[in-house]
């Protein structure tokens, strides 16, 4: 693994910032990279660069000292072993100058010939909001186009065009703290326990210490529903007739507040009508819930003014996701519950700068500092205040649409930033065909190869989490800074610089001269508050001078950040909680908030006898998108290290399936395989895929392949909740778990799925449709590589009545790996086994080591449950059934499990909670 101080120098030729300062002495504040809670952490790097001891940061307003799963191992992600160091042009290094030169000339080329319209720019909710800002101006009000767009556009569109319906603005009324303050806090589509995992431990304490009530709406029973009081497991997609049902049922039952209303609103009486129109029975028969389960529902928010409605995903990637958010917005518009401590409706950002990118106008459809791009008013205003020689004047193309765009040769140049397309768009096959067919694609990236980089002309390296300098805002509106603790290694630079880079060789220079992202900010800042007078949501006004000092010891701030506001909230340290509409002051044209009638309408497409079931997507606790960073640490993958299917068990039953069994899902125009899990937490008909896994980790496991292209034709969301498709038992021959010193390349099997070990190892599931023509040679040729293949002492065993083969290979005392087939899935002590590759292994414990399993001096852990202190299945159950232990505290007392992060501790209680029914019956 290459270390920091040995990477190449930068070339010669290479322009860059003028100072690349050395990260700060110590331990350094900044903001972790995933998830939309935008926690603080406190990190220290080692002396190579490569790890770094990390901590949550006690005085951010997000997390006061906690950390995930996934932030507490941030230090574990930082070798540089994958990373892209150099530009490359065509698959030759280059220099810098000729790789922005290509990326220049390109989109130049394209404008003079085909118009400005002829090329993208698909950018991401992981850069700083300082990039957003230039690659939106330089898009937007330089090149003329709004074909720029973000793979936000994956995860909350709905939700801003939801807000903007009804608040005249992309406003999130609320704070963090009202999970805390409120009564009765409702999770629609949202698995906070592994997609927002600190938020969720505030409103676990909540709950223990107020008695907060907590309703989960989700067709799965998740990890949240641990604590849940009550779930409504509903039909995938029926959110709006569900909350319809609560609207008409608050004003039938008098829980309207009449003066709000009045004083406050339009379009409560047609909104209401469209609500009304369906009867309970029928909400019953549309979402499968029973009348009685949703009238104890309804009874609970009406009776409880203290009322937050968070929703994620599961609200947001629908066909209809802009009336699911319009839906559960008039329900708080209707009681007057929205901006008020422990009151309103709340979105939960997946990445940790979806709101800076929606704050600098990062979708198509919007301008800069909450300006529209649809008011010839606010596109005078941002052109004037830019001095830019176009303004785009239409909007842009939306994500589905765009790569669309590049399929059907109206794109003939497309620059993609900081996301991996190829994966993570609906029908992922045809976006990988368009990019390889578009005249140019240039990517600007961390890492070297991904499914996105492998079709790109050009490759631009990028500046790192640890690398990066400047500002994200996360779900509460809360700035943070993100500051650089570690040199730029080989010639990577950030991707404000690469931008203004390319906007000076198009001619652009004088209004792209930025000396840091400091510069960046306050221009910003100043656009915000241009013209502004309270107008508008988004005022940063207070920012507009801030020096470099002052933006370097930058407070987390919720904005708006007036300039009157500015100075108490840094004294403060900016814990005050700042809310919107408690007493109207909407920003729409007459300052009323808007009902918005949303009528219930199915899913864009239908399950059929051919595909009978519905495909959801998601999250798994300890991975993030497309892993490029959590795939780096051995920690995050010992949970879950390989695609799943979960189905009901009546349904696997029919279908021949039994857990661990390999299964094929197919969609209309896509497949995978992946790892069949039997369980009651899923409804009869439906099944669900992670969405994390790629080509370089598993060779049939890219479920966005199987997405269809149906989006929400107002904010261009696609549906990635709900894909007919059919499921069987997978055609395979033979199927392994290895553990092996040597990668092996997944699309050299019909399934493989591969997972780090540490010091370069990799454990792997495989399978093939063929037996092999010799065992031993294929073993051979999987665990052992050129250098140690004539030394190596490998010991096999082959059973040809049960088709068993097993073979370990030894250089003296080290396992250089090891190999476990058979006809179906392989029961071996995965755990054990991997703990054995960094041992050593005696003569005599050879044939144990081929047997799979542990001997009794040494207990099989199982499967691994906490990964912060890396305890396994088998030790919580034994600290349950022969220690006595029944609370997930005790566990915590006895394991360590569930201390650190707690992102366990709901898998933990079900553990408990098995073996007390276990024990019942």
């Amino acid at each position: 693994m290459d270390g920091r101080a040995d990477i190449d120098a930068p070339g010669a030729d290479a322009p860059g910032p003028s100072d690349k300062p050395a990260p700060e002495p110590g331990w350094t504040k900044t903001t972790c990279p995933y998830c939309g809670v935008g926690c603080g952490v406190r990190i220290k790097p080692a002396a190579d660069g490569l790890t770094a001891d990390v901590e949550g940061d006690p005085d951010h307003p997000a997390n006061f000292g906690r950390l995930c799963s996934k932030g507490a191992a941030l230090g574990e992600t930082l070798s540089l072993d994958d990373r892209l160091l150099h530009p490359m042009v065509r698959g030759k290094r280059a220099t810098w100058d000729a790789a922005l030169d290509e990326v220049a000339d390109a989109f130049r080329s394209a404008i003079a010939e085909h118009g400005p319209e002829s090329v993208a720019l698909y950018v991401s909710g992981q850069i700083l909001t300082e990039d957003y800002y230039l690659a939106n101006k330089l898009m937007k009000g330089f090149i003329g186009t709004a074909n720029i767009d973000t793979n936000s556009r994956l995860c909350m569109a709905s939700s801003v065009a939801g807000h903007k319906r009804a608040f005249g603005a992309d406003t999130v009324p609320g704070t963090y703290e009202d999970l805390e303050v409120a009564d009765l806090v409702v999770l629609v589509g949202s698995n906070l326990a592994w997609c927002h995992p600190v938020l969720f431990q505030r409103l676990a304490a909540a709950r223990e210490t107020r008695g907060t009530k907590v309703i989960v709406i989700d067709p799965r029973r998740t990890a949240t529903c641990e604590i849940a009081d009550q779930h409504l497991a509903l039909k995938p997609g029926t959110d709006v007739a569900l909350f319809n049902g609560l609207f008409a049922y608050l004003a039938a039952s008098k829980a309207c507040d009449a003066a709000y209303i009045a004083d406050h609103t339009s379009g409560f009486e047609q909104a209401l009508a469209t609500a009304g129109a369906t009867s309970l029975e029928e909400i019953a028969d549309i979402t499968g819930l029973s009348r009685a389960e949703i009238a104890a529902f309804y009874r609970s928010v009406a009776s409880t003014e203290r009322t937050v409605t968070v929703y994620s995903q599961g609200v947001n990637q629908s066909s209809a996701g802009t009336d699911k958010v319009n839906a559960i917005i008039n329900c708080h518009l209707a009681t007057g519950r929205i901006g008020k401590p422990g009151s309103g409706p709340f979105s939960i950002t997946g990445q940790p700068n979806a709101m800076g990118g929606r704050e600098t106008g990062g979708l198509a459809t919007m301008l800069a500092a909450h300006m529209d791009l649809d008011n010839a008013e606010h596109r005078a205003r941002v052109q004037s205040f830019w001095g830019s020689p176009h303004i785009a004047d239409k909007p842009g193309l939306k994500a589905v649409d765009l790569f669309e765009a590049v399929h059907s040769g109206q794109i003939k140049a497309v620059w993609v930033m900081a996301t991996n397309p190829v994966d993570s768009l609906p029908n992922a096959d045809r976006v990988r065909d368009a990019l390889g067919a578009c005249p140019f694609v240039a990517v600007s990236d961390v890492t070297r190869d991904t499914d996105t980089t492998a079709v790109a002309d050009v490759l631009l390296p990028a500046a790192a989490w640890g690398e990066k300098d400047g500002t994200v805002t996360n779900s509460e509106r809360r700035i943070s800074r993100q500051k650089r603790f570690l040199p730029l290694p080989g010639d990577v630079q950030p991707d404000w610089w690469h931008i203004a880079e390319v906007a000076t060789r198009l001619g652009f220079g004088a209004a792209f001269d930025y000396s840091g992202p400091d510069d960046i900010y306050r221009e910003y800042a100043a656009l915000t508050a241009l013209e502004n007078n309270g107008t508008r949501d988004l005022d940063l006004s207070g920012h507009t001078d801030l020096s470099r000092a002052a933006y370097d010891a930058l407070t987390p701030s919720q904005w708006p950040l007036r300039e009157r506001d500015a100075a108490a909230d840094n004294d403060a340290g900016d814990h005050a909680q700042k809310r919107f509409f408690a007493d109207g002051g909407f920003f729409t044209a007459d300052g009323l908030g808007r009902f918005v009638p949303t009528a219930y309408r199915a899913p864009a497409s239908a399950a059929s006898p051919e595909r009978p079931f519905v495909l959801n997507t998601g999250r798994v606790r300890d991975q993030w998108h497309t892993m490029t960073r959590t795939a780096k640490t051995p920690r995050l993958t010992a949970h879950i290290s390989e695609p799943f299917v979960e189905l009901h068990p009546a349904d696997a039953k029919q279908l021949g399936v039994d857990a661990a069994d390999l299964v094929t899902v197919e969609s209309a125009h896509g497949q995978l395989i992946a790892r069949a899990v039997p369980t009651t937490r899923i409804a009869r008909g439906s099944v669900f895929v992670p969405m994390h896994w790629t080509a370089q980790f598993a060779s049939a496991g890219r479920v966005d392949a199987l997405i269809l292209a149906n989006t929400d034709p107002i904010s261009g969301q696609p549906e990635l909740k709900y894909t007919p498709v059919s499921v069987a038992p997978a055609d395979v021959a033979w199927q392994a778990f290895a553990i092996t010193r040597r990668r092996p390349e997944p699309s050299a099997f019909a399934y493989a799925a591969i997972a780090p070990l540490h010091d370069g190892a990799w454990r792997c599931e495989l399978a093939g449709d063929a037996l092999p023509d010799d065992w031993q040679t294929f073993a051979r040729a999987l665990l052992l590589s050129a250098d140690n293949d004539g030394r190596a002492d490998v010991l096999a065993y082959f059973d040809a009545a049960s088709g068993q083969f097993r073979a370990a290979a030894f250089d003296g005392k080290t396992c250089l790996g090891a190999i476990y087939a058979g006809i179906g899935p392989v029961a071996v002590s995965r755990t054990w086994l991997i703990s054995e590759l960094a041992a050593d292994i005696s003569a005599s414990d050879r044939l144990r080591l081929l047997a799979g399993r542990p001997g009794a001096d040494a207990p099989d852990r199982g499967r691994i449950v906490c990964a912060c202190m890396d305890v396994g299945q088998n030790e919580i159950t034994a600290a349950i059934r022969t220690g006595g232990c029944a609370s997930v505290d005790a566990v915590g007392a006895a394991t360590g499990a569930g201390t650190n992060c707690g992102s366990c501790r709901a898998e933990i209680g079900k553990l408990l909670n098995d073996r007390a029914h276990a024990e019942a019956v």
